[in-house]
């Protein structure tokens, strides 16, 4: 569990058939003012573990610096990122939650405050598959903390997918269903003191 949920934040399926047909290859500065535009965001995600197993939840976002993954049930799980750090709860497990700097995380380059991908060392690939617009990042100033490799369909800039791989080695994919951009999100979904008080409910 604490690899399936680490490495989310940190294919079984047809990932192809879950993405509309795309114009043309997107520019890093299309990609950048879409991510520096989103702000808040919530939509159903599926994720394919390192080990092959599948989960599936709700994803909510709130630009910069907040996400939060609810796992469906029999999953006991809930991740929250929020004030630069990053907290993990598993109901399931008898250990305490922990903590982790959300800057060690390759998914923090999406909730930066401001997305800049023409930033050197940064981007390692910048490829187009036909379908969908693949960018392949690190943090370059800690490439030992992993990448992220992120899919963006076109007309309208979308969001579709990341593969998260870790420092030790791990990968997990997360493939978002309908998301639905420029909601009214509780405050309360990121916050970390709110999760830990839940968490023995």
């Amino acid at each position: 569990m604490k690899n399936l949920i680490l490495v989310a934040l940190i294919v079984g399926l047809n990932v192809a058939s879950t993405l509309p047909a795309a114009a043309e290859k997107l520019s890093l500065n299309a990609i950048s003012s879409y991510l520096n535009g989103l702000k808040t965001a919530q939509g159903a995600f599926t994720q394919i573990n390192d080990d092959g197993t599948i989960s599936t939840g709700t994803l909510y976002i709130s630009r910069p610096g907040k996400m939060r993954f609810e796992y469906d049930p029999p999953e006991q799980a809930l991740v929250v990122a929020s004030a630069n750090a990053v907290v993990i709860i598993d109901k399931k497990s008898n250990q305490p939650p922990e903590t982790y700097p959300l800057n060690r995380t390759p998914l923090s380059l999406i909730l930066a405050r401001q997305v800049n991908l023409d930033r050197a060392r940064m981007v390692m690939g910048h490829d187009y598959d036909g379908t969908a617009t693949i960018v392949t990042a690190q943090d370059p100033d800690n490439a030992e903390y992993g990448t992220i490799q992120m899919s963006f369909t076109d007309a309208p800039v979308q969001l579709r997918q990341w593969i998260i791989n870790d420092a030790n080695g791990g990968q997990t994919t997360v493939i978002l269903g309908a998301f639905e951009t420029g909601v009214s999100l509780d405050s309360s979904l990121f916050d970390r003191s709110v999760a830990l008080r839940n968490r023995d409910r």
